[in-house]
């Protein structure tokens, strides 16, 4: 007899025990598919006894009776929310002990109770003593109704045989499940971590650029009357920016980063000047920098700059990026009122980026705030990267 292929139903606990699993997902199990059907089929050698022997109608009305009854046990531990699967089997068991004595092919019933016990316990110590019961049982009964033979070879040894080749393959299938539910755990975690991305991303795009709208527009206000000129020139950056802000957005949900931290840094710098900030900036022209830092770089230079536009009431402010030994260094400082000892979203966010590429994030409250993010230039391994996602979105999660 060919091996089954049945999966315990871990389903919930609360579900009732003759609730119905939703019919289009039966046979969609990634273990056993449609084999129930397939493998219901061996129930015929059930009725080779009484077809060979011209049993009587009252022996085939309690054979089909019998069929019956275990067809209902064999189904349901496939269509059942949550079964009691060793209902099911003891039932199998218990139709083989009551029909031995009336039908040689009940042993088909030892046979499919010691195929299917594999799949209906925890651990293979368990289906191995579900095995034992179930041969002492066949060959208790073969014993005391002097069978011999093939009769109880069929009814002791062979269900035996069948089950104990059936713990590989429940083990098997058992350490698919957990291979799976890991796989989809890692799927949500790489879920969320996309997730803190974009929104790390959309802050740091969105809030630079807003604050430039908001600066340029209340600019555009005090000047409407006395400069109309210079007042229409603003509205129209805003307008440029807005479209500018709107291609960021799409560039941030793509994941890309096309301007580069040379464009980045002269942003900074007009948006500086536009909020009445005197800036220095200095910044090697030769630098080179993998794709991967220069992005977290440009991100923090736009979130810097952002704060010291919206919070810092600074005067002056300096940018400054070097290169060094293989580390990238970028320092931004201004002689504003200093910073709150709680980061926000902004930063928090900056500092996750830093961290994941091996690098630091310092921030100092003398006479202002000086901002410090240091990158090793090396590229980083997908590896590395791909294990610091995952465990800083578990800790998000816990």
């Amino acid at each position: 007899m060919p091996l089954l292929t049945f999966e315990r139903n871990e389903g919930c606990s609360n579900a009732g025990p003759f609730k119905l699993k939703a019919w289009n997902t039966i046979f969609r199990d990634k273990d056993h598919g449609w084999s129930p059907l397939l493998w219901c089929l061996y129930l015929g050698f059930f009725f080779v006894d009484p077809v060979f022997s011209h049993a009587s109608l009252r022996v085939w009305l309690l054979d089909c009776a019998g069929a019956a009854v275990f067809l209902v046990l064999y189904f349901g531990l496939f269509v059942l929310e949550n079964p009691r699967s060793l209902v099911h089997i003891g039932g199998m068991l218990l139709l083989g002990v009551v029909f031995q004595p009336l039908n040689g092919g009940a042993c088909t019933f030892f046979i499919y109770a010691a195929a299917m016990l594999p799949f209906c316990v925890p651990t293979q110590t368990a289906a191995l003593v579900g095995l034992l019961i179930v041969g002492l049982t066949g060959l208790v009964e073969g014993l005391l109704l002097h069978i011999r033979g093939w009769g109880l070879f069929y009814s002791a040894l062979f269900p035996v045989i069948i089950g104990g080749g059936n713990t590989f393959f429940a083990e098997r299938n058992r350490m698919n499940r957990k291979l799976r539910k890991a796989n989809e755990e890692i799927e949500h975690l790489a879920k969320i971590a996309e997730r803190e991305r974009i929104a790390r991303d959309l802050h740091d795009v969105l809030g630079h650029t807003l604050s430039v709208i908001t600066l340029k527009s209340e600019l555009a206000g005090k000047l409407i009357e006395r400069d109309p000129q210079r007042a229409a020139k603003e509205i129209r950056e805003v307008e440029d920016i807005s479209r500018q802000a709107l291609s960021d957005v799409r560039d941030t949900i793509r994941g890309y980063r096309a301007n580069g931290l040379a464009a980045e840094l002269a942003q900074a710098k007009a948006t500086l000047e536009v909020a009445g900030v005197s800036v220095q900036c200095d910044a090697a022209t030769t630098l080179q920098i993998p794709a991967v830092q220069e992005s977290v770089l440009s991100l923090a230079v736009r979130e810097g700059v952002t704060n010291v536009v919206r919070h810092a009431r600074a005067t002056r402010c300096s940018l400054r990026v070097e290169q060094q030994s293989g580390m990238c260094r970028l320092e931004i400082v201004d002689d504003g009122r200093g910073f709150s000892t709680i980061e926000g979203n902004g930063l928090r966010g900056m500092r996750e980026r830093v961290e994941m590429l091996g690098g630091t994030l310092e921030r100092r409250n003398q006479s202002g705030t000086t901002l410090t993010i240091t990158l090793p230039l090396r590229e980083p391994l997908p590896k590395e990267v791909s294990n610091e996602v995952v465990e800083q979105s578990q800790g998000h999660r816990d």
